[in-house]
């Protein structure tokens, strides 16, 4: 039998994507509600936050999917869902901040002594601020 090459380490998610149609309404709420720093953008067809070691892209499924030649091609028309990590001290803050912009938090929940609030973007993807004890991982500084 041959040798098997050792797996070499994978070492975070990179990237994550989400869909919208509006992308002016995405950036004002990525930027603004959230406090992403855009980084690279085409109107009406892309945009790239920074999100700690990591990056959010958000495309425009009636610009990105079909006969493009780029791998993958990006066309998601139903909401989807991502994570974001917030630091255990910071949950009353992000609560006030979401609050603040108008933002309903649909639900909150308790568990593996974390805590994870729910909400929707401008393009109804379901968002999610937590702790990340709540998958037994350590929890970042906060800034």
């Amino acid at each position: 039998m041959a040798d098997v090459p050792r797996t070499p380490a994978v070492h975070g998610v990179l990237e994550t994507c989400l869909y919208a149609d509006d992308l002016e309404a995405a950036r004002r709420f990525y930027a603004e509600v959230l406090g992403l720093p855009l980084v690279l953008g085409e109107p009406d067809r892309h945009m790239f936050f920074r999100c700690g070691a990591s990056m959010l892209l958000i495309f425009n499924p009636e610009r990105t999917s079909g006969s493009e030649t780029h791998v993958p091609t990006h066309g998601c028309r139903a909401p989807v869902h991502v994570a974001f990590s917030m630091a255990p001290e910071e949950v009353a803050a992000w609560r006030a901040r979401l609050a603040a912009h108008g933002v309903v938090i649909e639900d909150e929940i308790q568990r593996a002594g974390g805590v994870s609030l729910y909400f929707r973007d401008p393009a109804g993807n379901s968002l999610e601020l937590a702790t990340p004890s709540i998958w037994g991982l350590p929890d970042p500084q906060s800034r």
